[in-house]
């Protein structure tokens, strides 16, 4: 059987670099980790998610750094004897007793030496010396010669998180160390040496495909026994042989579903290798499968050529959210924290995470949260916003690479497609890269087209692949087009206003977002500027978009009133991020016979900063997440322009038809009612946008200041204003607050005694750690909410200051007009 001893203690980190007096001569250091968490927990740096502190740590990222660990071990001569790296950052020297056992260059693989005949009995010194990044990207550089880049620094020329670098939502940390575990692995006779499992379906049948290699160590017959539910198989793996296929077929299994349709009940799998001699266990694999049906529908059709994924044969519309990595320091994240982020993404209705291209395949951990919790995954291969060489010897290490994740993620239900890169195909075409790439030179498309297809065909071929996002499905179309593919929308927040996002009905929507600043709470435990203002140090520099705080500002006209305060400017700036998203989501989702899917840029943080997540790094939830539950709802009421007139759209993502009465009204803020209507007519079959035309006597020709549309369908409710913010009357807010206690927090009801729109009640004002469970609450006058408030901290109706606490789109607007 194999044995492993995970190297997880005693190790030293020590700075390569003379010119650094200052730092002692070694430091404790821990594994998994990196060389900046190793310094931070010495004291040696400020913390760099610290007001500017960041650039404070430009030097680390600039060294050679050199990891070292004494440990004991008693070597027999006839096993076989191998130190085993899951992630080494990223270009590396490795010894054994001084002496060098291999080499490193990519971040995103798994490295094995053998060193049977190198390990001593006693101690021994294991050595990782790595070598600036930076230093080796000139290298590269000088290799390859120049390639586009948006952002600064060499990650398309190495195979390192890209983002390390700086994104515009991130700082620049550039890291080393030994992100993942290490280990010393030793076995006899045989171990599995690479084994792929897909499961899927045959009919109303479960079929599974393993194929499994092995490496020798001797000539020994082995057997490999499979199991899962219940059914068992048996196959002879003889000496002259080192690879063996088979299926397995499991009769009637549940099938496994993303969240919002059904259950995700998964199968253990084992498999086993055995001495078919002796009958002893030489290694074992284990894995947890489900089973469903998938297909990426590309079809040609009436509106140009489909993006749809269909699953157990459902089209479905993708509620989706880009995901990047969730610390600079990935070492950091841990596998409760995944839980814990993928939890609030599907308390958001988000049934859909894109792990991107610029950041890195996650770990295990994330992919088994996402196969228990109904997630979907889709996931890019690591390329993004840059053109990358094709020569040697980055092709190699993207093979490498590539085979490694492929055949480690394969088995996951929740991982429905396989992405070639991020914008690099769009990049190419439309940034500017093609007078700069001389004739001839490579720029990564070799890799889209032609390599990583190859491989996903070779590896899980029953997973789809797709070349870019963006792309369209040809190279003869331009990748970025309406009609085919998908498509990001970037044109709206960066140069325009969130209304134009109706001018687009893609057949996906893969990237589009607003940007607004963290939570208060965030903020202050990240920033220390005395006063707080957006243009201060700390707040200016965590903003890394290009005119990013210009843009926020931008994005308001028509919409808001220029904020003159810091408290203003942090609640409108969110407000509009959340009206935003939820304006654009709804817009698509009302089209959803032509559009099949919603990925908003993005879900979560890598550090506290002004950017478009939903949640923070801190995991704290602003407004936008509160917008994304309720735009992402399986069964959305909106109202939506249609020709000269309104209709109100019923979207019903659910497994049984909706029918039910429609009635709606057309009132004055102070709730007189105008006119209204009633109707039993709404029949809205599952999976399906049904309009329905609103009358002339609810929508007015002429535009007014005091009025709102409101519409009804059972406990849903649309509204629509015939002006914007900044023009609508909304009065000064009067409101009377009651506060209950409850198991874990209170109760927070709010009546209105006049018009509110869009009620907040920021929980972390309160206590950093309370959580609130809606926000964005509209009342008539008279209606009353009840806000439930999760906090340890002891409150009262005193502490929920009107526009500080409670704040409504009235605060901001109130008295200006």
């Amino acid at each position: 059987m194999i044995e492993k001893t995970v190297l997880n203690s005693g190790w030293t980190l020590s700075c390569n670099d003379t010119a650094r007096p200052d730092l002692p001569e070694t430091i404790a250091a821990t594994v998994p980790g990196c060389v900046h968490l190793d310094l931070l927990a010495s004291r040696l740096i400020p913390d760099p998610y610290i007001d500017v502190n960041e650039i404070t740590n430009d030097w680390i990222g600039k060294t050679d750094w050199t990891y070292r660990c004494s440990f004991e071990a008693a070597p027999d001569d006839d096993r076989v004897w191998e130190f085993v790296f899951d992630g080494l950052d990223t270009v590396a020297v490795i010894a054994l007793n001084g002496e060098e056992i291999g080499r490193s260059f990519n971040m995103h693989r798994t490295y094995r030496f053998d060193v049977s005949g190198l390990l001593k009995t006693g101690a021994n010194e294991l050595t990782v010396s790595f070598r600036s990044a930076y230093a080796y990207g000139a290298e590269m550089e000088k290799h390859y010669g120049y390639r586009p880049n948006n952002y600064p620094g060499p990650g398309n020329l190495m195979r390192k998180m890209a983002c390390n670098f700086g994104w515009d939502w991130g700082p620049t940390l550039v890291t080393s160390g030994l992100w993942k575990p290490v280990r010393l692995e030793s076995w006899d006779r045989a171990r599995l040496v690479e084994t792929r499992v897909s499961a899927s379906l045959a009919g109303g049948d479960g079929l599974v495909k393993i194929h499994a290699k092995v490496a020798r160590h001797g000539e020994t017959t082995c057997r490999l026994a499979a199991a899962i539910g219940g059914v068992t198989t048996t196959v002879v793996i003889r000496p002259e042989e080192d690879e063996v296929t088979f299926e397995l077929v499991l009769p009637s299994p549940k099938l496994w579903w993303p969240h919002h349709l059904g259950a995700q009940p998964l199968y253990p799998l084992t498999l086993e290798l055995i001495d078919d001699a002796g009958g002893d266990l030489l290694d074992t694999y284990e894995r947890e499968l489900g089973f469903r049906s998938l297909r990426l529908d590309t079809a040609a059709d009436a509106h140009g050529s489909a993006f749809t994924f269909v699953i157990n044969d459902v089209p479905l519309f993708i509620a989706g959210a880009n995901w990047i990595p969730d610390d600079c320091f990935p070492s950091r994240v841990t596998a409760e924290r995944y839980v814990a982020r993928i939890e609030e993404a599907k308390a958001a209705n988000i049934h859909m995470l894109r792990v991107w291209g610029g950041g890195i395949f996650e770990r295990d951990e994330f992919y088994e949260a996402c196969d228990r919790m109904g997630m979907l995954v889709w996931q890019d291969f690591l390329f993004a916003c840059a053109a990358y060489p094709e020569e040697e010897p980055l092709r190699s290490e993207v093979e490498a690479e590539v085979r490694d994740n492929v055949v480690r993620l394969m088995p996951h239900a929740s991982l429905i497609l396989w992405n070639g890169n991020n914008e690099n195909i769009w990049g190419f075409d439309e940034w500017g890269w093609r007078p700069i790439i001389k004739q001839g030179e490579s720029w990564g498309l070799g890799y889209y087209l032609d390599l990583l297809p190859r491989l996903c065909s070779e590896l899980d071929p029953d997973r789809p692949y797709y070349p870019g996002s963006p792309y369209s499905g040809s190279m003869e179309i331009e990748p970025n087009a309406d009609g085919h593919g998908c498509k990001h929308i970037w044109d709206v927040w960066n140069d325009v206003g969130y209304e134009v996002y109706r001018d687009y009905i893609p057949r996906f929507c893969s990237e589009f977002g607003w940007q607004a600043p963290a939570a208060w709470a965030t903020i202050e435990e990240s920033v220390h500027d005395q006063p707080l203002t957006p243009q201060s140090n700390g707040v200016f520099h965590h903003q890394k978009a290009t005119l990013g705080n210009d843009k926020l500002i931008r994005g308001l006209a028509g919409h808001l009133p220029e904020p003159k305060t810091m408290d203003d400017w942090h609640f409108a700036t969110q407000l509009n991020q959340a009206r935003a998203i939820r304006f654009a989501i709804e817009h698509l989702r009302s089209h959803r016979e032509i559009c099949r899917g919603a990925v908003v840029w993005q879900f979560n943080d890598c550090w506290p900063v002004t950017s478009w997540a939903a949640l923070d790094s801190a995991g704290r939830r602003k407004p936008l997440w509160y917008a994304l539950q309720a735009a992402y709802d399986p069964r959305l009421l909106t109202i939506q322009p249609r020709g000269r007139g309104l209709a109100a759209v019923a979207v019903n993502e659910r497994t049984l038809f909706w029918r039910a009465k429609i009635s709606g009204r057309r009132l004055k803020l102070d709730g007189t009612v105008l006119a209204e209507f009633e109707f039993w007519r709404l029949l809205c079959d599952r999976f399906e946008a049904k309009e329905f035309p609103l009358p002339e006597n609810i929508v007015r020709p002429d535009l007014s200041k005091d009025e709102v549309i409101v519409v009804e369908i059972l406990d849903r409710r649309a509204l629509h204003y015939f002006v914007e913010d900044i023009e609508l009357a909304l009065p000064v807010p009067r409101l009377a607050v009651d506060v209950t206690g409850t198991e874990g927090g209170y109760a927070v009801k709010v009546t209105a005694e006049n018009f509110l729109k869009d009620l907040c009640l920021m929980a972390d004002r309160l206590d950093p750690d309370a959580v609130v469970d809606t926000m964005l609450v509209t009342l008539l006058p008279g209606e009353s909410h009840v806000f439930a408030v999760k906090t340890a901290k002891v409150i009262s109706a005193n502490d929920l200051v009107v526009g500080t606490v409670l704040r409504s789109a009235n605060d901001l607007v109130a008295g200006r007009q």
